[in-house]
């Protein structure tokens, strides 16, 4: 009978010394425990009572859902209810903290849940357990916002970063969570991010040369310029702006020096648009573009969005002054363009400005010239060299004209008699089939008008002589060259 007297006392005193633990903690007491069982909705925590306290499992979840506290490890936090068992939180949720409550949380740097009320000068105004306090603008997240006006209306959770004069000096920090919670996850994300790996970040800053996106955990990649879209992006703000989620790719992680440099793209999320360029395109083929740019060795012209071609400088007619194509077109200009070459492996399409009115509709094949012996064409002095003058005669198409069938003496300035830019009519005298070796003669031109001369002036007589009786002068000369036998 004794030893259940003295088994009933034992269960009395230890019952007794549990309720006097659990007296002498109080609510809004900052405590430190170990997580001793995680459940579906709380994780039970040793506090040094003979009874395990509770903390709401939320408590332990990052911004992700994942919970990232495990048996074993030890976490502080404030007592917000003795009744029927000690429960703790790690956050003061906002109007249910006392000032001595929010003095404990400055001294533990314990978070605490407010609302962003309003603006004001240099930062926000903050309501945390109905009182004001002060975040500083630079404290409000870590990156700026464009417009800080967003923030207004937010719950968030801060730091309090002071707080004096019974609460007269209130200041907090939001950001300075923030760095915690990504330096926490920084080395995570680093584990995860593979070359090829799709994934979601928020911009953080845009500059001329791209954009800087975190990735979490404060892991920063650049997201180039040129990597924004198949078609040139000369404004990166018009693509991306700060605080943004986008979705990128990831190209390159360079971990030379220490610093791990990520190379991130937007436009590989899509199709390239060269890949159907041989499909779509063809040589000779007259289509629509647009000119981009202008640069000393010719004009880029974008056939479509991501698809940019160029007009070389040589496919231009010679002005005689340097430069002077580049007043035939300027950027904006849309006309058509001929199709001169393709290389979809170097992404490289040549094209030829070509004459709206004499090339038919978008899609069909100009007329070509006939570069073959015997034609006579007209073309305009594009360059001088010791032996001859090369001659334009259609965009991508030059012939040299010999000296010696320029049909001027051998001693006079070439340079004078055909001057850059002036028009010349030609014969083609060789032509290869290839169109790379062609031979034009001035001087073939210069006799064809001299046997069409002759031509004209035998005919006129032959008509005068026949209206007079006398006969043609083609009869006198054959009677002259074969008198009759008397």
């Amino acid at each position: 009978m004794s030893d259940q007297n003295d088994a009933n006392e034992e269960d009395f005193a230890t019952l007794f010394a549990a309720s006097v633990q659990t007296k002498r903690v109080q609510n809004g007491q900052t405590v430190d425990g170990i997580i001793v069982a995680i459940g579906p909705e709380v994780a039970l925590v040793d506090v040094g009572a003979k009874s395990e306290a509770s903390i709401a499992i939320g408590e332990l979840k990052n911004e992700d859902g994942v919970i990232e506290a495990k048996v074993g490890d030890r976490i502080q936090a404030t007592v917000v209810s003795t009744t029927g068992g000690l429960t703790l939180s790690r956050r003061l949720q906002r109007g249910a903290a006392t000032r001595q409550q929010l003095e404990d949380a400055f001294r533990a740097g314990l978070p605490v849940e407010g609302k962003v009320e309003s603006q004001v000068k240099g930062g926000y105004s903050v309501t945390i357990a109905q009182q004001r306090a002060f975040c500083p603008g630079s404290q409000i997240d870590t990156v700026r916002e464009i417009d800080p006006a967003v923030h207004v209306g937010r719950v968030y959770t801060f730091r309090v970063i002071e707080y004096r004069d019974d609460g007269r000096k209130f200041v907090v920090s939001r950001r300075a969570l923030l760095e915690e919670e990504q330096k926490a996850r920084a080395e995570d994300v680093r584990r995860t991010l593979t070359v090829g790996a799709v994934v979601t970040g928020r911009v953080v800053s845009v500059r001329d040369f791209g954009a800087f996106v975190d990735l979490g955990g404060g892991v920063q990649g650049l997201l180039h310029v040129s990597e924004m879209g198949w078609s040139r992006v000369t404004d990166p703000s018009t693509v991306v702006k700060p605080g943004e989620e986008i979705t990128v790719k990831v190209l390159r992680i360079d971990t030379k020096g220490g610093d791990d440099r990520i190379a991130l793209g937007l436009k590989q999320l899509g199709d390239d648009p060269w890949s159907s360029v041989e499909r779509t395109y063809a040589i000779g083929q007259v289509t629509q573009g647009r000119v981009t740019r202008i640069a000393d060795f010719g004009a880029f012209v974008e056939l479509e969005p991501g698809v940019e071609a160029l007009a070389h400088a040589s496919t231009f007619a010679p002005t005689g002054r340097p430069g002077g194509w580049t007043k035939s077109i300027a950027v904006g200009t849309t006309a058509p363009f001929e199709v001169l070459s393709i290389d979809p492996e170097k992404k490289r399409i040549g094209v030829a400005l070509v004459d709206a009115e004499s090339s038919g509709a978008t899609g069909a094949t100009p007329a070509r010239l006939a570069i073959v012996p015997g034609a006579r064409l007209s073309g305009k002095v594009d360059r001088h060299e010791t032996f001859g003058i090369f001659v334009f005669l259609a965009p991508g198409v030059v012939g040299l004209l010999p000296r010696s069938e320029t049909g001027v003496a051998n001693d006079a300035d070439l340079k004078k008699m055909f001057p850059v830019g002036a028009s010349v009519d030609v014969v083609v005298l060789e032509a290869d089939a290839s169109g790379r070796r062609i031979r034009l003669s001035v001087t073939a031109v210069q006799k064809a008008a001299e046997a069409a001369d002759v031509r004209d002036y035998v005919t006129r007589e032959d008509a005068a002589a026949e209206s007079s009786g006398f006969g043609s002068l083609a009869d006198k000369l054959r009677g002259a060259l074969n008198p009759r036998d008397d």
